[in-house]
């Protein structure tokens, strides 16, 4: 009997970690929902990335899941009301990618901010664009996180390297939380305060009810107009139409985007010929040694669970 389903990657590690059990590994599973379904019964472990969607018949099928162990933070792809409901241990890999997707930020600030990083090939044909490469110093400059848990804060202790003034908001920490402190940032009072005085915005928020279009164009408007916005979070918190128009209306600098609503993105997707615009599939906690602490968190974390509940 099957005590493990892992329906995408994991790292050998992880499976070093898994020994004594029997394992049903197949990494393209997410893409068989049917398959994964008629697999789930009588299987007490679970282990996905982002794609593998835990839910409806997958769920139904589950009849002695006891727990899902998630390789990464965010769970919009799993339904944890249900999983909370049934007494389904559902384990995040929270903080074993933060330093990766800071890291992926803070290169992503230097490429919107310096203006010098796309001319390659123009130079090894002979272009010189020097002048035209005027750029901006990120130090000095008001950096503003939205949401404060590991991710933001592993950022905050880089921006504070690069002498940046750090701002941050989280409806979860008090303005007065001695926490602000302890990092060297500035906790604002309210997200729309934070939005007017920075000088570039990262998100780092899940994706729910409450964030979904939470940078509309409203707020969008409220931005600098010399300021980037930086989504490395999840695809749905910045609306996608709206930052586009402000990037051809030039109410923006520049935007850095590693998550979007649809993955991968559709041939006729929106993005095409934007100007000041950052694309990355999705990268920021794929680092090798951001997945080698994601995969061994999570696989010590369900082969616990499964012994506790042997």
């Amino acid at each position: 009997m099957t005590d493990i389903i892992i329906s995408e990657y994991i790292d050998p590690a992880g499976l070093e970690g898994l020994k004594g059990f029997d394992i049903h590994y197949d990494q393209d599973l997410w893409q068989k929902p049917e398959e994964l379904a008629g697999l789930m019964v009588g299987v007490p472990g679970l282990i996905v990335r982002n794609q593998t969607q835990v839910r409806g018949a997958v769920l139904e099928a589950a009849d002695q899941l006891k727990c899902v162990g998630r390789l990464g933070v965010g769970l919009d792809n799993i339904d944890t009301d249900v999983c909370t409901a049934r007494d389904i241990a559902v384990f995040p890999a929270t903080g074993a990618n933060s330093d990766s997707v800071a890291e992926l930020a803070v290169g992503g600030l230097f490429v919107l901010l310096r203006n010098a990083y796309h001319e390659t090939e123009n130079v090894i044909n002979g272009g010189w664009p020097r002048m035209q490469m005027m750029g901006r110093e990120v130090m000095g400059k008001k950096l503003g996180i939205v949401g404060f848990g590991a991710i933001g804060r592993a950022l905050a202790w880089r921006a504070n390297g690069l002498g940046m003034e750090v701002l941050a908001w989280d409806p979860y920490i008090d303005e007065r939380s001695p926490l602000w402190d302890k990092h060297r940032v500035s906790g604002t009072d309210s997200l729309e305060s934070l939005i007017i005085r920075s000088d570039a915005i990262s998100i780092h928020v899940p994706l729910n009810d409450e964030t979904r279009d939470m940078f509309d164009a409203e707020r969008l408007n409220m931005m600098k107009s010399d300021a980037v916005l930086l989504n490395l979070a999840r695809g749905g918190i910045v609306n996608e139409v709206d930052l586009v128009d402000a990037l051809r209306a030039k109410k923006l600098a520049g935007a850095f985007l590693d998550s979007f609503d649809i993955e991968p993105l559709t041939a006729d997707n929106i993005f095409k010929d934007v100007p000041n615009l950052l694309l990355t599939p999705h990268v920021g906690a794929r680092t090798i040694e951001a997945d080698h602490r994601v995969c061994t968190m999570i696989a010590d974390a369900v082969a616990t669970c499964l012994k506790d509940n042997a």
